[in-house]
């Protein structure tokens, strides 16, 4: 369930970015402190490759990540990135710890893996919201009326419109 809706976030992701020339992609937004979608894509979609990398020895550190230049210019490169990482979602929950730095310390904070897609779905949906500013200035757009809203957004919505 939770990574069907992981899924079905990303897909709406590659479905915006089918839409936009890499031009777009790549223009900074005022309104972003002139980031560019590429940049917030590329955001989401290392996050994702982090946890998958990061699985096995079961110590997550969001912190260190490539920060692949052509996943934030090329947008056709970030939409088979964003396939590849959907495509290895589907793992047994375990055991992980986070580590982080806090004001220069090393801190390890005790996790599982289906909490970790769970904070990766709503970091990408916060990233999409922000992604949806950067692009209401292109009319040729169209995006589903769940592009960057949260899950529990979504559901009191229905529930209000019954």
């Amino acid at each position: 369930m939770l990574v069907n809706a992981i899924n079905q976030n990303l897909d709406e992701l590659i479905v915006l970015l089918s839409q936009l020339s890499n031009t777009e992609y790549t223009k900074p937004c005022l309104y972003l402190s002139n980031a560019t979608i590429g940049e917030h894509t590329r955001h989401i979609i290392e996050l994702f490759q982090c946890l998958e990398n990061h699985y096995e020895n079961g110590i997550i550190n969001y912190d260190i990540r490539k920060r692949d230049y052509q996943m934030q210019t090329d947008k056709d490169f970030a939409s088979q990135a964003i396939m590849k990482a959907s495509n290895l979602l589907n793992k047994p929950n375990k055991d992980l710890q986070l580590k982080h730095f806090i004001d220069g310390n090393e801190v390890l904070t005790n996790s599982n893996y289906h909490r970790e897609l769970l904070y990766n779905l709503e970091h990408c949906i916060h990233h999409q919201a922000l992604i949806k500013v950067a692009v209401l200035e292109y009319k040729h757009l169209q995006l589903s009326d769940t592009f960057g809203v949260a899950r529990s957004t979504i559901e009191y919505r229905k529930q209000c419109a019954q």
